[in-house]
């Protein structure tokens, strides 16, 4: 008698290889997803403020000036004149600021750290941790600065009058929606809402500072 005969089913495993790019951009998302964006939030602020700062602030002092005199030496020199006042405000206002900070923070370590007499002879606080001022005036400025050029360079190279007023109004536009986009993009924010945000912000300080200008020049005051 025959003997029965066994079948054998062997189990063949296919594996799908994945390639190393979506790899990568499942390691990226990941990434993303777990990074905390209010680390970025206090330089951040201090970059967008002062470069909104400054273009607000000249724009609007041009054309204020721009409202009553169509001379473009004055307006040139006026929006010049800003830049640099602006710049050092805001270089001694973040270096004040900042250093009071620190004086905080320098204090507040040391009542931790009481009893520990490295700790209370200033050593052994880590100092690049605490707040830096001059790091944070250099910036400032130069974040300011940098707003101002914008209007600067719009009207530098215009002799009409309508028309330099309407490069100025463009280009800060186009610079605030770079700025809003640019500030939301880093921090993890809506770029949408932060533009449409920032844009309105400018032409409400631009278009009161032309007619408050305009009203008391043409009342001649």
């Amino acid at each position: 008698m025959a003997a029965p005969m066994q079948t054998r089913v062997s189990t063949v495993q296919i594996s799908i290889p994945i390639h190393n790019n979506e790899q990568k951009q499942l390691h990226e998302q990941v990434e993303n997803d777990r990074f905390d964006y209010s680390e970025r939030s206090q330089w951040l602020r201090a970059a967008v403020l002062g470069a909104n700062d400054g273009l607000v602030s000249i724009a609007s002092l041009m054309m204020g000036v721009g409202a009553v005199k169509a001379d473009i030496k004055l307006m040139i020199l006026t929006g010049f004149i800003g830049l640099i006042a602006g710049a050092c405000s805001m270089a001694i206002g973040e270096f004040v600021s900042v250093y009071s900070q620190l004086d905080i923070e320098v204090a507040q370590r040391k009542r931790e750290n009481r009893g520990n007499e490295e700790a209370e002879d200033g050593h052994g606080i880590d100092q690049a941790q605490m707040p830096n001022p001059a790091q944070a005036a250099i910036g400032s400025a130069l974040a300011f600065s940098i707003g101002a050029v914008v209007p600067l360079m719009a009207a530098a190279f215009i002799t009409d009058y309508k028309a330099r007023l309407g490069a100025v109004v463009t280009a800060v536009t186009l610079a605030l929606a770079a700025f809003g986009g640019g500030g939301a993009v880093l921090g993890g924010a809506p770029v949408g809402r932060s533009c449409v945000r920032v844009v309105v912000g400018g032409w409400v300080a631009m278009a009161i500072t032309f007619g408050c200008t305009k009203l008391i020049g043409s009342s001649g005051v």
